[in-house]
């Protein structure tokens, strides 16, 4: 009834006659909260509560001997088969759950972070879902985001579609972070014409935790997908670390740059699109080639190729590694080039062979910023004669997923080739921002 909690907190809880998911109330140090009672970390102290608070926002509440605890309403939980609308309000949203730490929290035996959370509970942390939204929700799949593949793109793709034709005016997906962006370009490019706005959203701290950036992002996604001006996939996460905003991505220039912080994802040779402040106030800072809602006429083309790899160059790659790719039966190759776009001059002749054979062999930067230029230094311009196609500024990750669209939607490496290089969903970029952080 109290997991996690021990020592001087369980028994303020337990005299209380409270348990994990009661409203509560708690007086100490002269301050009052009130909220939900949240389980905390088997090994975690014994002198703080965990509430999750009426704005969504999750906190630790420190306590002492002279803390009070008061019920202020026992939580009663629906049946399953009674879960998962949200009706009063009036702009439609489409909430599709695909697993990731946004729907995780810690396991109190063993402090792993595991899958668990109903998107219901998520709801919770928007105060205003009741009545500004009519929410529709699909536990879709429960997946973290390293064991998706590109069939799980194309089944969510298809889902999203179904849920626009149905008449919802935005859709949110909760998504792992890990390879969010990779979701969000391969939706970019199934998805055309899009007439509302699909937001991804995860968080970087599973959402039972005090320090958890979920609430806000969450927030910030429905109110994007139910008010944003324009439409298109994009990504909304943490702008900063503290609970300022939050940036609006889109779906093909989007990166995850931290392992932890809450900013982790930027923007890269790109500008955002948007800021949202405070979950509410929407403001746009670069919607240059984005449709307004309500303009598109959604055309779906869900097909991926797996057969497609990307190979970073590094010092001492061998011939063998592309070698195998060759006789594997690949489609494509994605190069992550150094510098301007160049690999060891001596793996030159095995590229030529590659496209010989009608693979497809596309060069993109490791660098983070700026783009791909082959005519600058011989090498690159004899790996355009051995038939790569430099490809400005993309990156890697959107590089791999379009050829992986590509690939799905002709067998011919000439039109392959010229789709590549046409600007499908914003994933070419007529200049290149100068630096990390540029929104």
């Amino acid at each position: 009834m109290l997991p996690g909690y021990r020592g001087l907190a369980k028994r303020l809880l337990e005299e209380a006659g409270v348990r994990v998911g009661d409203f509560i109330e708690i007086v100490s140090g002269g301050r009052r909260f009130r909220g939900i009672l949240m389980p905390r970390y088997e090994l975690a102290d014994d002198l703080h509560i965990s509430l999750k608070l009426e704005n969504g926002y999750n906190i630790g509440v420190a306590v002492d001997k002279d803390t009070k605890v008061r019920l202020i309403e026992r939580r009663v939980e629906r049946p399953f088969e009674e879960r998962g609308r949200v009706s009063r309000g009036g702009v439609r949203i489409s909430f599709i759950g695909t697993g990731g730490t946004i729907l995780s929290r810690i396991d109190y035996e063993t402090g792993a972070v595991k899958p668990s959370f109903t998107l219901e509970d998520l709801i919770d942390m928007v105060p205003e879902a009741e009545w500004e939204y009519r929410v529709d929700m699909l536990e879709f799949m429960k997946v973290f985001s390293e064991d998706l593949t590109p069939r799980h793109w194309a089944e969510i793709a298809l889902k999203v579609a179904e849920k626009v034709r149905e008449g919802f005016e935005g859709v949110v997906i909760a998504h792992g972070t890990d390879t969010m962006g990779y979701t969000a370009a391969a939706l970019s490019f199934a998805l055309q014409g899009l007439p509302v706005p699909v937001v991804l959203v995860g968080s970087q701290r599973s959402s039972d935790r005090p320090s958890s950036d979920a609430a806000l992002n969450l927030r910030s996604a429905f109110r994007y997908a139910g008010h944003g001006k324009y439409a298109g996939v994009f990504v909304a996460m943490h702008g900063g670390m503290s609970d300022d905003e939050i940036h609006i991505h889109r779906g093909t220039r989007v990166r995850k740059l931290h392992t932890s912080r809450r900013d982790a994802f930027r923007s890269v040779n790109a500008s955002i699109v948007a800021r949202v402040v405070g979950g509410r106030d929407i403001q746009y800072v670069d919607v240059d080639g984005l449709k307004g809602r309500g303009e598109g006429e959604l055309v779906v083309k869900a097909s991926f190729e797996e057969r497609v790899a990307l190979v970073k160059m590094y010092p001492g790659l061998q011939e063998d590694i592309l070698e195998y790719l060759i006789g594997s039966g690949y489609r494509g190759i994605v190069l992550e080039g150094t510098g301007l776009g160049h690999i060891a001059r001596r793996l030159i002749p095995v590229v030529r062979r590659a496209t010989s054979m009608g693979i497809v062999v596309v060069m993109t930067s490791q660098c983070i910023w700026g783009r791909v230029n082959m005519n600058v230094y011989s090498t690159g311009r004899e790996l355009q004669q051995a038939g790569v196609i430099g490809l400005e500024d993309m990156l890697p990750e959107t590089a791999l997923v379009k050829l992986m669209w590509v690939l799905g939607q002709t067998d011919d490496p000439e039109e392959a080739g010229r789709m590549m290089l046409k600007n499908f969903a914003g994933e070419i970029g007529g200049r290149s921002l100068p630096e990390y952080g540029v929104v």
